[in-house]
C-alpha cells in the first residue's frame, strides 16, 4: 500500500501543477479535437470521390478517431508529456530533492507514468465522446479498443523516460527530440495519411514500426468491426513492445537517479 498511495501522491501533484495552468489543460483538449474534426471533413469530402457511396461524417469519424487518438493525442501527451516531465523535474532539482525523502524511485516513476495515463485518458474522452455525438459509433469491441489504447499509453511512456533520461538535458531539446525522432514515425505509421497510399518499400519499413500497429489495430476495431483474432498479429507486436520499453524505460530512469546522486 505504501507504493500505491505514493505512486497517487506523485500523480496528483503533477496534475495538480497541471490543473493550475488552465491554458494547458485547454489547448490538451483543443488540439485532439480540431485534429479530428479536419480528419473527418476530409475524409468525408474525398470519399465523394473516390468511393461508390460517399462516408457520412459521422463514419468519416469512425475512421479519423483512432489515428487522431493515436498520432495526436496519445503521442504527446504520453511521450513528449513524459520527456517533459522528466526533464523539467531534473532542471528544477525535484529529483535531488527525492534522494532526502522517503518516497521511493519506483513511486517516483509509476506516478509520472500514471499522470500522463490520466492525461491520455482525458483525451480519449474528449476525443470519443466528440466523434459519438458527431454519428460515429465504434462497430468492434469497446473493451477490446480500450485494451490496445492501454497498450499504446504504456508503449509511449516507456519510450518517454528512454528518450527524457539518456538524450534530453534541457527544456529546450524536449521539442527537438520529439519532432526528430517522432514525426517521421507518426507519417509512416499512418496517423497522418493512410497507410493505403504508401509506396511498398514504405508499407514494409512501417510494418516495424509500432505506431502503425497501434492505428491499424484501433482503426480496424472501431471503423470495421476487427475481432481479436483478425487484430491478432497487430497485438501480439503492440504488447511485445509496449513490455520492452517500460522495461528499458525503468532501467534508463535508475541509470538517470544513479548519475544525479553523484552530481
Amino acid at each position: 500500500m505504501k507504493y500505491w498511495y505514493e505512486t497517487l501522491a506523485v500523480a496528483g501533484r503533477i496534475l495538480t501543477e497541471l490543473g493550475r495552468r488552465q491554458r494547458s489543460l485547454i489547448f490538451w483538449a483543443i488540439f485532439p479535437l480540431s485534429v479530428l474534426i479536419l480528419n473527418g471533413l476530409i475524409l468525408a469530402e474525398r470519399s465523394k470521390t473516390f468511393l461508390p457511396t460517399p462516408l457520412t461524417l459521422g463514419e468519416a469519424l469512425e475512421w479519423a478517431a483512432p489515428a487522431t487518438l493515436v498520432g495526436a493525442a496519445l503521442f504527446f501527451s504520453c511521450l513528449g508529456g513524459s520527456v517533459a516531465t522528466v526533464v523539467t523535474e531534473r532542471e528544477q532539482h525535484t529529483l535531488k530533492r527525492l534522494f532526502l525523502s522517503p518516497l521511493s524511485g519506483v513511486s517516483y516513476f509509476l506516478g509520472i507514468g500514471l499522470a500522463h495515463s490520466a492525461i491520455a485518458l482525458g483525451q480519449t474522452l474528449v476525443v470519443g465522446v466528440t466523434a459519438f455525438f458527431l454519428g460515429a459509433r465504434c462497430q468492434g469491441s469497446a473493451g477490446l479498443a480500450l485494451l490496445v489504447i492501454g497498450l499504446s499509453i504504456i508503449a509511449y511512456v516507456g519510450v518517454g523516460f528512454i528518450l527524457g533520461t539518456q538524450l534530453a538535458r534541457r527544456t529546450e531539446d524536449v521539442n527537438t527530440l520529439v519532432a526528430a525522432f517522432g514525426v517521421p514515425l507518426l507519417i509512416l505509421g499512418g496517423a497522418f495519411m493512410p497507410t493505403s497510399t504508401f509506396p511498398k518499400v514504405l508499407l514494409d519499413l512501417a510494418k516495424y514500426n509500432p505506431i502503425y500497429h497501434m492505428n491499424e489495430a484501433l482503426t480496424n476495431i472501431v471503423a470495421k468491426g476487427d475481432t481479436f483474432a483478425e487484430i491478432r498479429g497487430h497485438f501480439i507486436f503492440l504488447a511485445s513492445f509496449a513490455a520492452v520499453m517500460i522495461g528499458v524505460g525503468w532501467l534508463s530512469y535508475r541509470r538517470m537517479l544513479q548519475v544525479e546522486r553523484r552530481l
